[in-house]
């Protein structure tokens, strides 16, 4: 027995020690560096899939119409379940006057094409309702790189959207409610996929589009009884005077609770393969 470990064991450390170094830069650094996931995409993840090799660590790098410019799909390093988005052109966040040029890329339409990695990290089917994207404000953000979270939606924000869906339309209009004790705008947009650019729409309500540094954005998708499939996007503002730090993202569950949540949440259908599309 002694030999078989001793045999054994440096087939092990190796292996341990290339899993390691394949997500070293997605430890500790990320916590420090602001600049650590454009690193990742732009020094490793990109070059790796233009060799025609896995775009490690990234789990996918998206091209966009055949050139050199999309986006990353990333495995964060929080939750079992959270992936990010990330564009592989340097974007610095929300405020970044190329999100709204003609022909940008959506990419909150991407991520939410992307929303398979989430079930597929998970083992289980989700509907659509469980998954939600989110964008934090310039305040709220440790990054300097656009990054868009995709994950499963908080249970309380789940059950506070679906109260007020009756009084979301097709206006901007202030919730009712606060989430994560923060107020929020809410605009209601059919169908089962995301056309429209968030972005956009957000940037369209303000006088100033300088001041989409101040903003957060998520969206949810809802299934209305009257209207059928949908989203609820939601805008929120930085405000550090009342501790309002603009991050949407706390109204995700990075722990996903909801995926064990009741049958009339739970759906019984396959999960997607886990590419985007």
């Amino acid at each position: 027995m002694r030999g078989g470990t001793r045999r054994i064991a440096p087939i092990a450390c190796a292996a341990l020690l290339a899993w390691l170094g394949a997500w070293a830069p997605a430890l500790p650094a990320r916590d420090k560096d602001p600049n650590a996931l454009w690193a990742m995409v732009h020094n490793q993840c990109v070059p790796a899939s233009q060799r025609g090799q896995p775009a490690a660590p990234c789990a996918s790098v998206v091209p966009a119409g055949g050139g050199p410019l999309g986006y990353a799909i990333l495995k964060d390093r929080h939750g079992p379940a959270q992936y990010l988005l990330i564009p592989t052109a340097r974007i610095s966040g929300i405020e970044s006057p190329l999100l709204l040029r003609a022909g940008a890329i959506n990419y909150f339409a991407a991520a939410w094409q992307a929303r398979g990695y989430v079930r597929t990290a998970l083992h289980r089917s989700l509907p659509r309702e469980a998954i939600s994207l989110a964008i934090n404000s310039r305040d709220g953000r440790s990054q300097e790189q656009l990054h868009i979270h995709i994950d499963c939606l908080g249970m309380d924000v789940y059950t506070a959207i679906n109260s007020a869906l009756p009084r979301i339309d097709a206006r901007w209009s202030a919730l009712p409610l606060t989430l994560a004790g923060n107020p929020y705008r809410a605009i209601y947009l059919p169908g089962r996929e995301l056309t429209a650019n968030p972005f956009a729409l957000v940037a369209a309500t303000l006088p100033d589009p300088r001041a989409m540094g101040a903003q957060t954005i998520a969206v949810v998708a809802v299934d209305d009884p009257r209207r059928g499939a949908g989203f609820v996007v939601l805008a929120g503002r930085s405000d550090l005077a009342r501790g309002d730090h603009g991050s949407a993202e706390d109204l995700q569950d990075h722990g996903c609770r909801i995926a064990g949540a009741s049958p009339e949440i739970a759906s019984s259908s396959p999960p997607p393969t886990g590419t985007s599309k």
